[in-house]
């Protein structure tokens, strides 16, 4: 493809990105699949204007006065003789030009930042002074981080096998630079940010125990806390998305492990519940910047009406909960908790919050907190 076309198949897959709410790796892969004609060269370029406009998006929307995908690969081009036609975008009109060649305007702190505007106070909560810092990592592409399965193998065995550097903070973690490739997961590992791997520690799952995993998804976190558990106890994964439910099947079998049961509904009491909640993903967006322009007040909204019921439902099940999101929200985070708390005044924080980002960890965006029954043993 030449160098026109492939701009040309940008515009289009971000076109498609915004008209669904499908993941843009997902909709890369679905574009390669049906335009066989372009090679492996060619796929990765249109892969990295695509996400590379996705982490911009704003900057380049102001620059143009335009956000459509054409306006957005314009200003990431930056080169007017790219756009002659054919196989290639139109030329540029009068007015693309004069925009494309026009001195820089300052921009205000949420496109410099790359952020949706209705996100700045609650970003300014989180972060205060640090704001700029934290959403310039934001912007970065991140690392690859895979959990390796102790029940197969250990980190100095796949260390050495494939690799890598140990975890800061997580045992059984280990970390790759950004864009490495071949590291499909396997029965000895799987791939999950270390900030998550510390969230499964913080359950303190053991053998023997009882666990319910509430709004499990595709199981990452059952998972780590089956191999935890040395595969000896019981973990309850429970999701309305019998889809996430089959994947996390298939992927304990790879794994061997056996202790991992799936439901549509909790039921019985547990030892310890397990909220990994369905949230904003803002702490994701290194990796899933397309969701930074997804979100809606409304949305966010609805999230935290999800998260307060989830919350609830597992006071239901169990004395000590663990509550999980990849989101740097306040909204979704310390909010959530203390509107728990008023709720359920025999409930109490344990230990220390978890709250991590790029620029102050080294991980995804991440929020976890121990919640326990006063009086209950732990």
């Amino acid at each position: 493809m030449t160098p026109s076309a492939r701009l040309q198949a940008a515009i289009d897959i971000l076109g498609e990105i915004a008209r669904t709410s499908a993941p843009a790796d997902r909709t890369l892969r679905e574009w390669g699949r049906a335009h066989r004609f372009a090679g492996s060269k060619d796929r990765v370029a249109i892969a990295e204007r695509v996400f590379s406009v996705l982490r911009h998006r704003a900057s380049l929307a102001w620059a143009m006065g335009d956000d459509s995908p054409r306006a957005l690969v314009i200003a990431s081009a930056g080169d007017e003789t790219l756009f002659t036609g054919g196989y290639g975008p139109a030329p540029l009109s009068d007015d693309e030009r004069a925009r494309l060649n026009a001195p820089p305007r300052e921009a205000p702190a949420h496109v410099v930042g790359e952020y949706p505007r209705f996100l700045e106070e609650e970003l300014q909560r989180a972060f205060g002074a640090r704001l700029p810092e934290e959403m310039a990592a934001m912007q970065a592409r991140a690392p690859v981080d895979l959990r390796v399965n102790t029940l197969k193998t250990t980190r100095e065995a796949m260390l050495a096998k494939l690799g890598g550097e140990p975890a800061r903070r997580s045992p059984f973690g280990i970390r790759f630079p950004p864009g490495v490739t071949g590291l499909n997961p396997c029965a000895e590992y799987e791939l999950q940010d270390e900030a998550a791997q510390i969230a499964s520690l913080m359950s303190g799952a053991a053998p023997g125990m009882r666990v319910l995993d509430l709004a499990a998804g595709a199981g990452g976190k059952s998972l780590a806390m089956a191999a935890m558990m040395r595969n000896r106890g019981e973990i309850l994964a429970t999701d309305v998305r019998a889809g996430a439910l089959a994947e996390l099947e298939r992927r304990a079998a790879r794994a061997g492990i056996s202790i991992v049961r799936t439901a549509r509904e909790a039921e019985g009491r547990f030892d310890l519940a397990f909220v990994d909640a369905p949230c904003s993903g803002t702490g994701t967006w290194r990796r899933q910047p397309e969701l930074r322009w997804r979100l809606t007040p409304q949305r966010l909204a609805e999230l935290c009406a999800i998260q307060d019921s989830l919350l609830a439902r597992a006071a239901l099940h169990a004395p000590r909960i663990v509550y999980a999101t990849c989101s740097i929200l306040p909204c979704e985070n310390e909010d959530r908790i203390a509107c728990f708390l008023e709720a359920h005044p025999d409930f109490a924080v344990e230990g220390e919050v978890f709250r991590a980002s790029p620029h102050s960890t080294a991980t995804d965006g991440f929020f976890a907190a121990v919640l326990a029954r006063r009086g209950a043993s732990g």
